[in-house]
C-alpha cells in the first residue's frame, strides 16, 4: 500500500471529505481502482464516486459507504492509500504523525506539509486550530517510526 492522502475534515453533512493529496496530484487518481482507509489495522477498500480538485494538492472527494456527517467524522485524520505496483520509492509520511515539543510535550498532529523551496513547512492541528510550523534538519530532536511521532525544537512564539 502507498498513502496518496490524508483526510484533512468532512465538508458538509453529507459525507463529502477534504482530502490533502502527497506525492499525487489527485487528476493522477484512477477512479476506477478503490482506494484504502485502514481500519483496526486492516485495510478497507472504497470506490471514488466524485473528486474535485481544490488547488494544487486539495481535493473533495465523495467515497462508496460514506453518506452523512458521522461517516466523514470516522475517517477523518486518516490516510488515504491506493495498492502499490511497485513504482514508488519506498516513502514514510508522516501526515498524521504526533507532534511533540522539545520537552515531549504533545503539540498536535501533523495534518500537511508545504515544500516551499528552503522553507518547508508543517500544517498541525491543535486544540488552538492549525497553525504552520518550519520543519528544518537543524530542528529535529527525534523521529520515531514505532510510536508515530515528530519531536521538534520549536521556536518561542509560534505557537
Amino acid at each position: 500500500m502507498f498513502a496518496v492522502a490524508q483526510v484533512l475534515k468532512s465538508n458538509g453533512t453529507d459525507g463529502e471529505l477534504l482530502v490533502s493529496f502527497r506525492g499525487t496530484d489527485p487528476e493522477d487518481i484512477n477512479v476506477k481502482e478503490p482506494v484504502f482507509i485502514e481500519f483496526d489495522g486492516l485495510p478497507v477498500p472504497f470506490f471514488i464516486e466524485s473528486l474535485t480538485p481544490r488547488g494544487n494538492n486539495r481535493a473533495l472527494i465523495r467515497l462508496t459507504g460514506i453518506h452523512n456527517l458521522k461517516d466523514a467524522e470516522e475517517v477523518t485524520g486518516r490516510q488515504i492509500s491506493i495498492e502499490d505496483d511497485g513504482s514508488s520509492e519506498e516513502e514514510t509520511s508522516i501526515i498524521g504523525w504526533t507532534l511533540l515539543d522539545g520537552t515531549g510535550r504533545q503539540v498536535g498532529t501533523i495534518t500537511d506539509f508545504e515544500d516551499i523551496p528552503g522553507n518547508t513547512c508543517l500544517y498541525v492541528d491543535t486544540t488552538g486550530g492549525e497553525v504552520l510550523l518550519p520543519f528544518h534538519e537543524d530542528l529535529v530532536i527525534d523521529i520515531n517510526e514505532e510510536t508515530r511521532t515528530l519531536t521538534l525544537t520549536i521556536p518561542d512564539g509560534l505557537l
